[in-house]
């Protein structure tokens, strides 16, 4: 390995070496020897301007604008991540509301339902109270009808009845004696009616 090398350097060494004999020859001033230390200092200020001019005004902003990037790519996705996070709580909340309102809600109409049952059993109450009270009301004025009936039914037949024979025989008559076949008959028709 050792021979190797040795033996490439060598090889180059004379390829070099007679390149530069061809070149100072040959009139190419870049390999002639006497050139090289006014080519080697051009080279290293000129690289070295180029190095000062990168490393100096062009990297340091390249950096600044990759750094600048970076820290507003992690700001960007911190505040995606924050408002993730808000979206994540807000519909959380909405939720919480939405669920409390249908509870709400449930409780109200439950609430609205009992009241409502309520005032109608109470309606329901005082209106059979007022039937009740018509009813026996109607009842008491037909009973009151059926006791005073018959003998306002009676005063009429007599009357009528002496009126009819007054003009039928043209002389008056006795009312008592008319009374009382009245009073026979209603007694009888009362009995027929009502089942006394």
């Amino acid at each position: 390995m050792i021979k190797k090398i040795y033996f490439q350097s060598i090889f180059f060494s004379f390829l070099f070496s007679k390149e530069a004999f061809a070149a100072e020859s040959g009139g190419m001033p870049q390999l002639n020897p006497e050139f090289w230390v006014s080519q080697i200092f051009w080279l290293t200020l000129t690289f070295g301007i180029l190095y000062i001019v990168l490393s100096k005004l062009i990297l340091p902003k390249i950096s600044n604008n990759l750094e600048s990037r970076r820290s507003q790519i992690l700001e960007n996705i911190e505040a995606a991540e924050k408002q993730r996070e808000d979206s994540e709580a807000k519909l959380e909340e909405y939720e919480k509301i939405i669920s409390k309102s249908k509870l709400e809600a449930k409780n109200i109409f439950s609430q609205s339902r009992e009241k409502v049952l309520k005032d109608i059993s109470a309606k329901r109450e005082v209106l059979d109270k007022q039937i009740d009270e018509e009813i026996s009301k109607a009842e008491q004025e037909i009973n009151n009808l059926r006791e005073s009936a018959p003998d306002k039914i009676n005063m009429i037949a007599i009357e009528t009845s002496s009126e009819l024979i007054q003009k039928l025989i043209g002389a008056e008559v006795n009312n008592s004696s008319i009374s009382a076949i009245v009073d026979d008959l209603s007694r009888r028709n009362g009995d027929k009616y009502y089942g006394n």
